[in-house]
């Protein structure tokens, strides 16, 4: 699979690599992980996935979920819909605002199910009793929680990771007014691919 932007990827006509006496074709999406990538690392392969499993699963727990209890419909939901839209999570950096509408909807489902709220009534109380975050904040809390664990040492985070965060203070910059913050240092990008990336999108937020 060939990864770049609309334009570089225009200019490439390669689409079978010759490797020994086999060939391998050239691909627009590939899974790893159980993340859908795309050639243009947009994720809307992987957002299309995940709304169509996660949309079945709702629509699965909706007959059942009226004889259940309020917990245990909650308990249903967080095991069959957010720990979907939580898995990998941090790739979603980035994304357009049209991509997370589409995840935000799935939320805003479920937590209608979960809450017993209908369409009608508004969406931003049931998600406080359920103590969710919207997506895009959740994106932002998983790369920070990332950031910090690296920084103190926590987790076990491996080390191109942790290696990426670093305070100014420890890249010798403590003349820096900033230094005396406890602030990361952000490296400096030159497109949108390097902006979404770990070593710069973490310490950035």
């Amino acid at each position: 699979m060939w990864l770049g932007s609309t334009q570089q990827l225009q200019k490439i006509t390669i689409t079978e690599v010759t490797i020994l006496s086999s060939t391998a074709t050239v691909v627009n999406t590939a899974r790893d992980l159980g993340v859908v990538i795309d050639s243009q690392l947009t994720m809307s392969a992987h957002v299309s996935a995940l709304c169509r499993s996660c949309y079945f699963q709702l629509r699965q727990l909706r007959p059942i979920a009226r004889t259940l209890t309020t917990n245990t419909t909650r308990t249903l939901v967080q095991a069959f819909i957010s720990c979907r839209l939580d898995y990998c999570n941090s790739l979603f950096y980035g994304m357009t605002d049209t991509l997370f509408q589409r995840l935000q909807s799935i939320q805003n489902a479920a937590a209608r199910l979960a809450t017993g709220t209908r369409r009608s009534e508004h969406i931003q109380p049931a998600l406080r009793r359920l103590h969710w975050l919207p997506v895009r904040k959740r994106v932002d809390f998983k790369l920070a929680t990332l950031v910090f664990q690296a920084l103190h040492g926590l987790g076990l985070l491996p080390s191109y990771l942790s290696d990426d965060c670093q305070l100014i203070t420890d890249t010798g910059r403590s003349q820096l007014r900033s230094s005396t913050n406890n602030t990361c240092f952000v490296p400096r990008s030159h497109n949108n691919f390097g902006d979404r990336s770990f070593s710069v999108a973490g310490p950035a937020l």
